[in-house]
C-alpha cells in the first residue's frame, strides 16, 4: 500500500517540473488531503520487503525466529571500519610512458598466469600481423598480457607509449623493438581506424617491430577485429604470486587460511590478488599479524572506493560518480530505477559545483554493461515485491555486498562538499510514490547516521520527523529503526524522549519506531507506550491519531518474534488503569486481524501462535485466552471482539487448521454463564459470508462449548 507523491523538498523547484508536483502546486491542500498515514502493518511489510540485503530484519510473525541481527553486526563492522590503520593503494588506470626495465619484465614473467593455448594463438597472430588490438575489462591484466606477448616474441627494447596518443599519429610514434599502448583513449569522433593500423603495420615492418594496443571492450573501433583477452582467476594469480615469494609448503598453508578463502569469495580484481600475495608473504615472514590478513579484503575495497571519488572528470565523470552513489542506495534494486534516480542526484551535484549553471542530463549515451563493469557490479533478473504482487525486474548489485556500505560512508565522511546535494536528493526520495524508493532513502540515511549520528539527525532525520507530511515522517521512522538495527547507540533514548515531549509529530514517529525496534526491548517499549497512552487518556482533548498509533505499535509487537513476551506483559499490566487496558485490548484485536501472507481468510497469526503455545504446555493458561475474555467482557470492545470472532469462524470454515485451533480456544473463553451465552448466541445466529446460510463449522464449534 502506498500514498500519493509528495511535492519537492523545502519548496525547492524541481529540476523536472513534472516530478512530484501536484495540480495545486507544491504541497497544496489537495496534496495534504491525500497524504494519510499508512497503516503500521502495511508499512512494516514494505520495510521488510525493500530493506537492502546488508540490513535484513527478522521474521514478522508471532513466535517467529529473529533473523538479521547478526547481519546488522556485520554491516556495523563494515561501515565503521577497522581500528587498525591499514592502507592499500593500488593506483589508477594509467601507466607512465617510456622503456620497461628488463627487471620489471622478469618479475612479471615469474608470476604471469594464462591459458597456454590461448596465449600461443595470440602470439601467432601478433607475429603475423605485427600489431594486435587486445580488448578486455579494466584491471584484468591486459597490460601484463601485452608485455608478455612482446617478450615471448623476443621484441626488445619494450616501450610503453603515451595513452593520449591520437590514433592518426600512432605510426609516427613507433620504432624498433616492441611497443605497448595501454588503454588507448578513443572517442566516437576519434576512433581507432583500420587505416591507422595499416600505417602502423608498415612502420613496424620497417623496424622488424611489434605493437600491442589494449582497449576497453566499449572502445571506439572502426573495422578492426580486436582480440579478446580472457583473464585468469584471482585465485590463480594469488597462487602464482605467492609461490614466487615463499616456499611451496608455506604457499599451500597460506592458501588454506580462512581469510584467504573469504578474500577469494569476494571476486577481487587481479591487481588486488597480486597485492594480497605480498601481504601474505609478509605475514609468513612475521612482518604482519593475522588481523592485517583478515582486514585486507575490506581494506582493498575501501581503497577502490576512495580511488573512484578521487579520480578527475576525465577518468570518471560526475554522472558516473552519481550513479555509484545511487547504486549504493539501491543495491540489488531495479537498474532502471537506479539509473533514473542517479540522474536526479547528478543534477543536485551539478548545482553544488556551479549554482549559476543550469543542470542538464544527457538522455542517451550511457551503456548499462560499461556502467556496471566500471562499478564492479552485476545485472540479473529477479522478482521484486510490489503492492500488486511480485513482478520480474532487471536488477543491478555490487559484486561485493559490502561495497554499498563502504561507498556511502566514504561519500558522507570523506567528501563533505557532497552533503548538500546528497541531503536534497534523499529528501526528494522520501516523497517518492514508490515504497522501494522511500525505504532505500531510509536505509541510506541509517548508514550515514551510523557513521555520523549528530549530522544525520540534524540534516535529515529530524527534518523528516517534524514534517507535516506523514510520508516523510514514516521515512524518519524507518531510518531510525534501521539505524538501530545497525547497532548505532542512542536510538532508544531518542524515541523515549520524543514520546514524552510536546511535539505531536515527534511523538508519532517515536510511537511507530517503538513498534519496529521494540522486539529487542519489549519491556521498555511497552512501558514507553503505556506512558504515552496515559498522557493521551488524561488530556482534555486526546489526539485520536496518536491513540490509534499506540494500538498499532502494540499490534506490531504482538506479531513480532517477541510476541510471547509481549503477551505476558500485556496480561500482567492489563488492569493497571483504563488507558493501559484500552491500549492492550485495541492492540490485541488489531493483531487478531492479521493472517499469513495477509490473505483475507488466511490462518490468523495470533490463533496460530496460541495453537503452538498450548501444544507445548497443554494445561497452562494462555494469555491469548485472557485477552479475549477481557475484550469480550468490556462494553466498549464487545462489538469489535465479536465481529473478529465471526471472521475467525468464517476462516475456520475454509481452513481445518484454524478450526482445530479455534476449537481449542473457545472452551478457554468460558468461565461464567454470560460468557457461555455470548459465544453460544454467536455460533447459533451468525450468518455465512455475504448473507449465505450459517457455516457448517459453527454447529461443529458449538459442540466444544462446555456446559454452564
Amino acid at each position: 500500500m502506498s500514498v500519493q507523491d509528495a511535492g519537492p523538498v523545502d519548496g525547492e523547484k524541481s529540476p523536472n517540473p513534472t516530478d512530484n508536483e501536484t495540480a495545486e502546486g507544491q504541497d497544496g491542500p489537495a496534496q495534504e488531503q491525500r497524504d494519510q498515514p499508512q497503516k503500521a502493518w502495511a508499512a512494516r511489510r514494505d520495510l521488510y520487503d525493500h530493506t537492502p540485503r546488508t540490513m535484513r530484519f527478522g521474521g514478522g510473525s508471532i513466535g517467529g525466529d529473529n533473523h538479521g541481527v547478526s547481519t546488522g553486526h556485520v554491516a556495523r563492522d563494515v561501515i565503521m571500519g577497522s581500528k587498525t590503520e591499514i592502507f592499500y593503494q593500488f593506483g589508477g588506470t594509467a601507466h607512465s610512458s617510456g622503456e620497461v626495465p628488463s627487471a620489471t619484465l622478469e618479475r612479471l614473467a615469474a608470476c604471469f598466469v594464462t591459458d597456454e593455448e590461448e596465449f600461443a594463438a595470440l602470439a601467432r597472430r601478433l607475429r603475423s600481423d605485427r600489431v594486435l588490438v587486445l580488448s578486455g575489462p579494466h584491471f584484468a591484466g591486459r597490460r601484463t598480457a601485452a608485455l608478455m606477448l612482446l617478450r615471448h616474441l623476443g621484441a626488445a627494447p619494450l616501450r610503453v607509449l603515451d595513452r593520449t596518443t591520437r590514433p592518426g599519429e600512432l605510426a609516427r610514434q613507433l620504432g624498433p623493438g616492441g611497443q605497448v599502448l595501454c588503454d588507448l583513449v578513443t572517442e566516437r569522433g576519434r576512433p581507432l581506424r583500420e587505416s591507422d593500423l595499416l600505417a602502423a603495420r608498415d612502420r613496424l615492418a620497417e623496424h622488424d617491430a611489434y605493437l600491442v594496443v589494449t582497449v576497453d571492450p566499449r572502445a571506439a573501433l572502426e573495422d578492426i577485429p580486436a582480440a579478446e583477452w580472457h583473464p585468469p582467476t584471482p585465485g590463480a594469480v594469488l597462487a602464482a604470486h605467492l609461490r614466487a615469494r615463499v616456499s611451496p609448503e608455506d604457499a599451500n598453508q597460506l592458501l588454506a587460511l580462512p581469510a584467504v578463502a573469504d578474500f577469494l569469495a569476494r571476486d577481487h580484481q587481479l591487481r588486488e590478488a597480486a597485492t594480497y600475495a605480498e601481504a601474505l608473504a609478509g605475514y609468513a615472514a612475521g612482518l604482519a599479524d593475522v588481523r592485517a590478513i583478515e582486514r585486507f579484503s575490506l581494506a582493498s575495497l575501501e581503497s577502490q572506493v576512495q580511488e573512484w571519488f578521487e579520480e578527475d572528470e576525465a577518468s570518471l565523470h560526475l554522472r558516473d560518480k552519481a550513479f555509484l552513489v545511487a547504486l549504493a542506495a539501491f543495491d540489488g534494486g531495479p537498474y532502471a530505477l537506479t539509473a533514473e534516480l542517479s540522474d536526479l542526484l547528478y543534477t543536485f551535484l551539478q548545482q553544488t559545483e556551479n549554482p549559476a549553471h543550469l543542470a542538464t542530463v544527457p538522455v542517451f549515451g550511457t551503456h548499462i554493461l560499461k556502467r556496471l563493469q566500471r562499478a564492479r557490479a552485476r545485472r540479473y533478473e529477479e522478482e521484486e515485491h510490489t503492492e500488486w504482487g511480485p513482478v520480474n525486474q532487471l536488477k543491478a548489485a555490487f559484486q561485493d555486498d559490502r561495497a554499498a556500505l563502504v561507498l556511502l560512508r566514504e561519500v558522507w565522511t570523506g567528501h563533505p562538499s557532497a552533503r548538500p546535494a546528497l541531503v536534497n536528493w534523499l529528501r526528494r526520495l522520501a516523497g517518492d510514490g514508490r515504497p522501494l524508493v522511500r525505504t532505500r532513502a531510509a536505509a541510506t540515511v541509517a548508514v550515514l547516521a551510523h557513521t555520523d549520528l549528530p549530522s544525520a539527525m540534524a540534516l535529515i532525520i529530524e527534518v523528516w520527523a517534524t514534517d507535516t507530511r506523514f510520508r516523510h515522517r514514516l521515512v524518519a521512522v524507518n531510518a531510525l529503526a534501521l539505524t538501530h538495527l545497525l547497532g548505532t547507540p542512542n536510538v532508544p533514548r531518542i524515541i523515549d524522549d520524543w514520546c514524552v515531549g510536546d511535539d505531536a509529530r515527534l511523538c508519532w514517529v517515536a510511537i511507530r519506531t517503538h513498534g519496529l525496534i521494540g522486539p529487542e526491548r519489549p519491556e521498555a517499549a511497552l512501558s514507553a507506550l503505556r506512558g504515552a497512552a496515559r498522557r493521551q487518556h488524561s488530556a482534555e482533548e486526546p489526539d485520536a491519531l496518536l491513540v490509534t498509533e499506540l494500538a498499532q505499535s502494540v499490534e506490531l509487537l504482538l506479531l513480532s518474534p517477541a510476541g510471547d513476551e509481549v503477551l505476558s506483559v500485556l496480561v500482567r499490566t492489563l488492569h493497571d488503569d483504563r488507558a493501559v487496558f484500552n491500549l492492550a485490548v485495541d492492540g490485541f484485536l488489531g493483531a487478531c486481524r492479521r493472517s499469513q501472507e495477509d490473505e483475507p481468510f488466511g490462518t490468523p497469526l495470533i490463533l496460530e501462535g496460541y495453537a503452538r503455545g498450548i501444544a507445548r504446555q497443554p494445561d497452562a493458561a494462555h494469555p491469548v485466552a485472557e485477552l479475549w475474555r477481557a475484550a469480550l467482557g468490556d462494553r466498549a470492545h464487545t462489538g469489535p471482539a465479536l465481529e473478529m470472532l465471526r471472521h475467525w469462524v468464517l476462516t475456520a470454515d475454509r481452513d481445518p487448521a484454524t478450526e482445530w485451533a479455534l476449537a481449542a480456544l473457545l472452551p478457554a473463553l468460558i468461565t461464567s454463564g454470560p460468557e457461555h451465552r455470548r459465544l453460544d448466541h454467536l455460533l447459533r445466529t451468525m450468518p455465512g459470508e455475504d448473507g449465505t446460510p450459517p457455516p457448517l463449522v459453527a454447529s461443529r464449534l458449538l459442540t466444544v462449548l462446555p456446559p454452564h
